[in-house]
């Protein structure tokens, strides 16, 4: 029974520790995207809404 003890406070110490360093890494820019907002524009939008289709126009055209 004593070894769950010892092995929950070796997990829990461990979990602190990659926390701190991902806390750590975010606090010094690790994670930021430099490179993507600056070619965000060349790329094509998914979600492009289709105009409704008029039937003035429409008659028009096959005309």
């Amino acid at each position: 029974m004593s070894v769950i003890y010892v092995l929950l406070a070796i997990s829990l110490v461990v979990a602190l520790l990659f926390f701190i360093a991902f806390v750590l890494s975010v606090r010094n820019g690790q994670y930021d995207d430099a490179y993507t907002p600056s070619i965000r524009m060349l790329f094509e939008d998914d979600l492009v809404k289709e105009m409704p289709e008029d039937t003035d126009l429409n008659e028009k055209k096959s005309n």
